[in-house]
């Protein structure tokens, strides 16, 4: 929600190793398949590297080491590529060509999605791309300049023409290296030296001492005054001037036949640029299929049954961004069952789903929907088993949030969300609804769960989960011929509420509402008086304008009074005060300040 991609389901179960199988993954999880072939064909791959684990190990060794060819493709065809982009596509190419040897040597024969990308990688069917690749490793150098502008990055040997203006470059250092040695001979100055700036080009350095001995005859014929600095002074001669020219001519012309050198390998790869992109897909599509085979592996996840009807049913499913929070901890997850049946012949369409807050509605109606993306996405599911029939959409009406820029309130918001799966939701949809009506009054609220109930059931008649605080809504099920109640089990134990985290069947027996925000911190003294006044609500629910409101805490003695078994009297049972230290005492009025 807030835009970040720690804990979300992409977060939890992408194991992709390239850039290109990492985009790929991505967009089947945002956008799950409708078409049953399709989906079984990623079944078939993700299957094949579950069964062959020390295959997919070679493989997924081989694509880390594979560089984005998309990307280097994408960047040379916009003209914002460099040398390091044709590498790229040289080593990606080859790799690839790696991974079809590797899996074409097998016996068994090969799903068709991963056959049709050892087709696209196969440099015996594309002499062109395999020539391509073989050219780019042969014309690069070792080491590689960002920007071709840069130069510096065809090997040498590749071309002719820029080998002859290297030599000639390199002849030119030797040559300025003799005539500098030739300087000091004849000036008897050791100290000259011939360097180079991009102001004044090439000229002669002498320290400031040595200077006036240039100025004067026999040599202010040969050395030309440039410059003087505090300590030293640059000259300059006829000779060296003509010298210089020759080298920047010899420089020039290497820069300008690298660029075009550059430019023609941007014209090879442009000629073939279809087979490229083939070739960067095909990579992708082994990458997502071994990585979906590894996350499988590792998580238990199954190979879903897709089904003609429009039925969901999982045996043990889990919601694999909770469970992975939860591994972290060193704590286990609590698998559920779940069947649905938009018919109503195998199962209710609809479930009404109750139990207090925190002990595991809202995961489970997530981890359902999960299933539904993960198995149409082409991945597998973490359950022992599931079968599915396809959804068209899935619609989701869960937590509390507002739009006041647009003029939305919470509730407003929420009834907009629920109008929209009420008006599109089909029968093949998937719904899940998480407390529907709790922003407006207490039966105005009821009043629209109840509707949207009947209309999901009798409209609709989509498969759905509908969870609910609204235990009147519970009686449904009896009324509606393919309607069914679920519940989340709880347990009170010494006065402290358990979450068993399973799933039930019939409805919650109560909310358990007070030891929740006992839990979540609320003041001690606000939960007695929330306590007192729920025990008077329960006992006559039409007395809310008779309750003593204002009254304070204080004035319910009873409320006070302790339990002989309290925690606390036993406590001090068990202290001898004579016997405790100072710092034994604070320990104990700390306890006893917990127990209260």
């Amino acid at each position: 929600m807030n835009g970040g991609r720690k804990g979300t389901l992409l977060a939890t179960i992408d194991r992709t190793l390239t850039a290109p199988g990492a985009r790929l993954f991505a967009d089947r999880l945002s956008r799950p398949e409708c078409a049953r072939e399709t989906i079984e064909a990623r079944y078939d791959a993700v299957s094949f590297f579950l069964q062959e684990s020390d295959l997919r190990s070679d493989v997924r060794a081989c694509l880390k080491a594979t560089p984005d060819l998309e990307r280097a493709r994408t960047r040379i065809r916009l003209e914002r590529g460099g040398p390091r982009d044709l590498r790229s596509i040289a080593v990606a190419i080859r790799e690839g060509a790696s991974l079809a040897s590797m899996l074409a040597a097998l016996q068994t024969g090969l799903p068709q999605l991963l056959a049709d990308a050892v087709s696209a990688l196969d440099p015996a069917r594309h002499e062109d791309l395999a020539q391509l690749a073989y050219d780019l490793e042969s014309a690069l150098a070792e080491d590689l300049p960002t920007l071709a502008r840069d130069g510096g990055f065809i090997a040498d040997g590749w071309d002719t023409a820029l080998d002859e203006s290297r030599s000639l470059r390199r002849d030119s250092r030797k040559i300025i290296a003799e005539l500098q040695a030739r300087y000091c001979d004849e000036t008897g100055i050791s100290a000259l030296k011939i360097k180079f700036n991009n102001v004044l080009g090439y000229f002669i350095d002498v320290p400031a001492r040595h200077g006036d001995a240039l100025l004067k005859p026999p040599h202010a014929e040969t050395f030309i005054h440039r410059q003087t600095l505090a300590s030293n002074m640059r000259f300059s001669t006829p000779e060296l001037s003509d010298l210089a020219g020759r080298i920047s001519r010899a420089e020039e012309a290497a820069q300008t036949r690298e660029i075009e050198l550059f430019r023609e390998l941007c014209l090879r790869i442009e000629g073939v640029n279809d087979a490229v992109s083939t070739a960067a897909h095909a990579l992708a599509e082994i990458d997502v299929a071994a990585a979906a085979a590894d996350w499988a592996d590792a998580n238990d996840a199954v190979r879903p049954v897709l089904a003609d009807e429009p039925v969901f049913e999982a045996e043990a499913l889990r919601h694999p961004v909770v469970e992975a929070a939860l591994k972290a901890t060193g704590e286990g997850f609590t698998a559920n069952n779940l069947s649905l049946d938009a018919s109503g012949a195998l199962a209710p369409r609809l479930a009404l789903v109750t139990g207090p807050n925190m002990a595991g509605k809202s995961t489970y109606l997530r981890q359902a929907c999960l299933a539904v993306i993960l198995a149409q996405a082409g991945l597998f599911v973490p359950a022992k088993s599931i079968r599915l029939g396809i959804a068209d959409r899935i619609f989701s009406r869960v937590g509390a949030s507002d739009d006041l820029s647009r003029g939305r309130s919470t509730f407003m918001v929420e009834m907009v969300e629920t109008a929209a799966i009420l008006n599109q939701a089909t029968e093949r949809s998937f719904v899940i609804l998480d407390e529907v009506g709790r922003g407006t009054s207490t039966y105005d609220g009821l009043a629209i769960a109840w509707s949207a109930v009947e209309h999901l059931h009798n409209t609709n008649k989509c498969r759905a989960l509908f969870a609910t605080h609204y235990h009147e809504l519970t009686g449904l099920a009896e009324d509606l011929a393919y309607a069914a109640n679920l519940s989340l089990r709880a347990k009170e134990w010494k006065d402290e509420l358990v979450f068993l985290h399973d799933i039930a069947s019939g409805p919650a027996d109560r909310s358990y509402g007070v030891q929740v925000a006992r839990l979540a911190g609320l003041p001690a003294r606000a939960v007695r008086r929330a306590e007192q006044v729920l025990k008077k609500l329960e006992a006559k629910p039409d007395a809310v304008d008779a309750l003593p409101l204002f009254a304070s805490v204080a004035e319910e003695p009873e409320a006070f009074a302790p339990a002989e078994d309290h925690p606390a009297l036993k406590l001090l049972d068990a202290v001898s005060p004579d016997d405790l230290t100072p710092r034994e005492a604070l320990d104990l009025l700390y306890r006893l300040k917990s127990e209260r």
